[in-house]
């Protein structure tokens, strides 16, 4: 688990800057980067889930209010939750795009064929 959060800290902790400036700024990669953290979010998270399932829930009381059902299951859902409607967005986004430029690449295509032929 420390060897995940140390990858998490030096990597998605800088890339999370990158995204917040790519989307200040409107760069083509904003998404990109957003669909690359949200996946290492979700990917931390189930693993942290199913280390302490694997491990019993050894380090905490087992249905504790607080502990248990405040902390383990409902903060961490939102690092499942939120990456996930990100992710989803980021790949809406980049289907999207990618069917513009095939629109675009088509027309293209017809225009050259179009003036190729007189």
């Amino acid at each position: 688990m420390v060897c995940l959060e140390t990858l998490t800290v030096c990597v998605v902790g800088p890339l999370s800057f990158v995204a917040t400036y790519a989307f200040v700024k409107q760069a083509p990669c904003r998404y990109v980067t957003q669909l690359i953290i949200s996946v290492c979010h979700l990917y931390g998270d189930s693993l942290y889930y199913m280390t302490a399932i694997m491990e019993g829930f050894k380090h905490g009381e087992m249905y504790h209010p607080l502990h248990f059902w405040f902390y383990f299951v409902f903060m961490n859902s939102l690092w499942i939750i939120i990456p996930f409607m990100c992710i989803i967005q980021s790949c809406w986004k980049l289907v999207s795009a990618q069917e513009d430029l095939d629109k675009a690449l088509v027309q293209s295509q017809r225009e050259t064929t179009k003036y190729k032929r007189k």
